[in-house]
């Protein structure tokens, strides 16, 4: 059975949008799927997060190298 998902509304700074959104074409996500990617990447790493369901298990074989984790501010590589 498929975990529930919670839908709202996000309001993002148009640079920001844009930023993520290049990201996400990077990875081959959609823009929706890369930021919850990054939230429970970010989650994770805190230690926030207690358990993994099984689609971020298999977004870890992708993970993205420590460098690469910051999206410019202006938007550009």
């Amino acid at each position: 059975m498929a975990k529930e998902r919670k839908a709202f509304p996000l309001r993002l700074d148009l640079e920001l949008y844009q930023a993520v959104e290049k990201w996400a074409g990077d990875e081959f996500r959609s823009v929706n799927a890369h930021i919850e990617y990054l939230l429970r990447e970010s989650l994770k790493k805190s230690g926030r997060l207690k358990s993994l369901p099984p689609q971020a298990a298999e977004d870890q074989s992708k993970s993205v190298p420590s460098g690469d984790a910051e999206v410019p501010e202006n938007g550009s590589s």
